[in-house]
């Protein structure tokens, strides 16, 4: 075996190719004939699936400078060495099916890569830098165990598929929403009580898969025309808000429960004036959104941190008329199965529910209209 390795990685030298298949071939380490002398300059792919590596050379980006793509699926590799962020090239990064605990931050610096894998490992939580890769279309991060996805992860503004199932999150932020080409959003198999108000309302989002997130009862109404998994959602037994239930209903109460700790107010079609707050702050977004590259043109008002980062981050749109909303929603429940698609999701006992930003627009929203 190992003289057959070494013939092969000989050949690949000679000849200069650009293509290395590794695979299936009972590796422990490294091949130390891929980082002799000057290394393969030309090799742009290296598949080395179904191994037992459990680390990678710190010189890897030395040896091996022009790699375009790197698959490292069903090995045993427990930690990925700083000198990653040297793969100036690399556009594909497999590490799926591996023993990896940790993702070291200097992965933020693969400002070329595309797709990136981290499925089947023992992550609990992702670097903040996974932000920084702002040419990244793919990333998955399923079957782990991260309770949390990065606030930053709205800076990757190609990413178009993220797929987050069996974790442990029960919320992911909101700013996921600001994923103008986000066209499929898998996250199955979690811990979800709430999703963020403006899901769906990119046209560009076209697949949501939250299926079996048993105490997930409330799906934002821009998903209405989606293509949507919720089977296995909403079926277990949950205690309402304290209070709510009584004032809005014991469904639509449910449907609340983890709401966004902004949330002040949750109005019903009886509550005819906004309060000051919230007015003040769509006051303040208008003005903000006109000069949306610099916070400090904003007039001279102190104002807590939260509520800055709510300006630039709204709780939500109105799902009637796309006004912004800060600390005041008027939610209006649609139960699935009284919708035309309970035909499709029968295993389920989610609703609809639309946010709205006063009585008028909740009295006039109609969910197919």
């Amino acid at each position: 075996m190992a003289t057959e390795l070494h013939e092969t990685i000989f050949m690949a030298k000679q000849e200069r190719h650009k293509n290395l298949f590794l695979n299936y071939r009972n590796l422990i380490q490294f091949p130390v004939e891929l980082l002799k002398d000057e290394g393969l300059q030309f090799l742009e792919r290296l598949y080395m699936k179904r191994n037992s590596l459990t680390t990678l050379p710190d010189n890897l980006a030395q040896k091996l400078p022009n790699l375009i793509e790197l698959y490292l699926h069903s090995n045993n590799i427990v930690i990925v060495p700083q000198a990653i962020g040297n793969l100036a090239r690399l556009q594909s990064l497999d590490l799926s099916n591996n023993a990896l605990q940790l993702l070291c931050p200097e992965v933020g610096r693969l400002r070329s890569l595309r797709h990136l894998r981290l499925s089947n490992n023992h992550l609990k939580s992702l670097p903040a830098e996974i932000g920084d890769l702002q040419e990244l279309e793919t990333l998955d991060v399923s079957m782990n165990q991260l309770i949390s996805l990065p606030d930053r992860l709205h800076r990757c503004v190609s990413l178009q598929n993220l797929t987050a199932d069996r974790n442990h999150l029960s919320h992911f932020p909101r700013q996921i929403c600001w994923l103008h080409r986000l066209n499929q959003l898998s996250m199955a198999a979690n811990r979800l009580t709430f999703l963020p108000l403006d899901l769906g309302r990119s046209r560009e989002l076209q697949f949501v898969f939250v299926d079996n997130n048993v105490d997930l009862k409330g799906l934002p109404s821009f998903l209405y025309n989606k293509v949507i998994g919720c089977s296995g959602c909403g079926v277990s037994a949950r205690v309402s808000e304290a209070g709510l239930g009584e004032v809005l209903g014991e469904a639509l109460s449910e449907a609340l429960v983890g709401l966004p700790a902004e949330v002040k107010v949750v109005g019903t079609g009886t509550d005819n004036v906004v309060p000051l707050e919230e007015l003040a702050m769509r006051t303040l977004h208008r003005m903000y959104s006109q000069r949306p590259t610099d916070l400090s043109l904003l007039p001279p008002i102190a104002l807590p941190k939260s509520l800055l980062d709510l300006l630039q981050f709204p709780l939500g749109h109105c799902h009637r008329c796309s006004q912004a909303m800060f600390t005041i929603i008027y939610p209006k429940l649609f139960p699935l199965r009284e919708t035309a698609l309970a035909g499709v999701h029968r295993r389920t006992t989610v609703s609809f529910v639309a946010y709205c930003c006063s009585s008028c627009c909740l009295r006039t929203f109609d969910l197919q209209g």
